[in-house]
């Protein structure tokens, strides 16, 4: 039989309907760090089914999700949608997701994340959002800290394939000093980085607490940060900023490091806040990615302890503000 006109209409507008963002449903928060804050805390997006749809839905239709523990990016709103849902059942009801620290963007932010479960404390990481010009998120990067954290053996690997490079020659230095954190970064990567340490090191505060996940320990204080900075400062290893997001009191960007001429480099986050007086910076957490997909002792201890995501939690609490 065939169907009148207006049967057709209605299955129209119900088929379009479908595709809308969440806004028609779900009042959105204006802003990067706003938004996140809505789908992480109330939305409960990485531990329930409907804040999983709800983050999809607030997501542009070419969304592309960077989660750095699987071998490719996710790509497209939908394939987001069970990307996001098969995280929840990963977790199969253990355990919650805590948001840490967040980065004040607005039309980009980036967040520090720890699994928590029961009175233990396990897996975190870092995870930068970016907005399109319509308040749709349009491109996520993720990234777990290592369970295996190598310390120096990094330091001795990448001097050992970079040994003989020559450094390369730049352009004169005009120092500035920025007041906002956003810009303070893009100074220090895109203008300070291969020049004199002393530079950047005026920028830090005294009480600087920097987390590297290649390490088990904290920085603490500008000596030891230095020091740090001083290690990994030689011809042959190149640092690449990609994307900023546009925070002020604190600031999340994504990176790459290229080795010599080698085709392929390691991505990572890194997130760092000022103090809202002084404007130095008081803490640091960069993450790398790791170089198999999924690493494997992180994917066994998701497998052991779905709740933790790590072979052995930690006092919850212990590690405030996600240190």
């Amino acid at each position: 039989m065939t169907q009148p006109y207006s049967y057709w209409k209605m299955k129209l507008i119900c088929i379009n309907l479908a595709f809308l963002p969440f806004a028609a449903s779900f009042s959105m928060p204006q802003g990067a760090s706003s938004l996140i804050q809505t789908l992480v805390n109330d939305e409960k997006c990485f531990t329930t089914d409907q804040g999983a749809q709800t983050f999809a839905d607030a997501c542009a239709t070419n969304i592309v999700y960077e989660d750095c523990f699987e071998p490719q990016p996710i790509v497209g709103r939908m394939n987001v949608a069970q990307h996001m849902k098969g995280k929840v059942d990963q977790r199969k009801g253990k355990g919650d997701f805590r948001l840490d620290r967040i980065s004040d963007g607005k039309t980009a932010c980036g967040f520090a994340w720890t699994w928590t479960c029961g009175d233990e404390e396990g897996l975190r990481g870092t995870t930068f959002v970016e907005l399109n010009d319509r308040n749709e998120i349009q491109y996520v990067r993720e990234i777990p800290e290592p369970i295996y954290k190598p310390g120096d053996l990094t330091l001795d690997l990448l001097k050992a394939v970079t040994e003989g490079a020559e450094p390369k020659v730049l352009p004169p230095l005009v120092e500035r000093e920025p007041k906002e954190a956003n810009d303070l970064v893009k100074y220090l990567f895109n203008e300070v980085q291969g020049r004199d340490v002393e530079e950047s090191m005026k920028f830090f505060s005294e009480s600087i607490r920097y987390r590297d996940f290649n390490y088990e320990d904290i920085l603490k204080g500008k000596a030891e940060v230095q020091k740090f900075i001083e290690d990994f400062s030689f011809p042959g290893i190149e640092f690449r900023a990609q994307r900023f997001d546009d925070g002020i009191l604190s600031t999340c960007f994504t990176w790459e490091v290229a080795v010599m001429d080698a085709p392929d480099t390691i991505k990572g986050i890194s997130f760092y806040e000022l103090d809202a007086d002084t404007r130095q910076i008081t803490y640091v957490r960069d993450v790398p990615e790791s170089a198999i997909k999924p690493p494997i002792l992180g994917k066994i201890a998701r497998q052991l302890r779905p709740g933790l995501g790590t072979f052995q939690g930690v006092k919850i609490g212990s590690r405030p503000g996600g240190l």
